[in-house]
């Protein structure tokens, strides 16, 4: 079961780009049509020096670059049959756009008992960069672990 002792792990950095043919294939999937996103000419009209990304786009990006994409899990002894999906945040301080190279430094911000035991709530907090070492976003995410019921 993972404890107070994970608060401060830190995860293996992973370093992504932008690339516009994996984002249409992500808009896609969302069935997103909103033309600053997919259209140069519409992003500079929208004030953007290039196609930004939609906000949700970083957590998938961290994942598909990732050497290892459960590394979370591993490091931490986590089943994934017991993994639920909790929460989602993101918080942007500068446009992430097409053509960026960024790099994701993701921890253990908190880990929390709930029902007497029976799960246990983890935040990994990821600070993303881009490659001129501006802050560009911080994500959040809950995971949600379903523990073993005692014999």
């Amino acid at each position: 079961m993972v404890d107070q002792s994970a608060v401060g792990h830190a995860f293996t950095p992973v370093t992504a780009r932008v690339e516009p043919a994996r984002l249409r294939f992500f808009l896609d999937t969302l069935g997103e049509t909103n033309a600053v996103y997919r259209d140069d000419k519409a992003a500079q009209a929208a004030g953007f020096t290039a196609a930004p990304v939609p906000p949700t786009y970083l957590f998938c990006l961290e994942m598909m670059d990732a050497p290892d994409p459960f590394e979370f899990l591993t490091a931490l002894d986590i089943d994934l049959a017991r993994v639920l999906h909790g929460e989602q945040r993101f918080d942007y301080h500068a446009p992430v756009m097409v053509g960026d190279t960024l790099t994701f430094k993701s921890r253990v911000a908190d880990v929390t008992d709930k029902k007497g035991g029976a799960m246990t709530l983890i935040v990994v907090v990821t600070e993303v960069t881009n490659q001129d070492g501006t802050h560009v976003a911080d994500t959040s995410r809950t995971v949600v672990v379903r523990n073993a019921r005692p014999s």
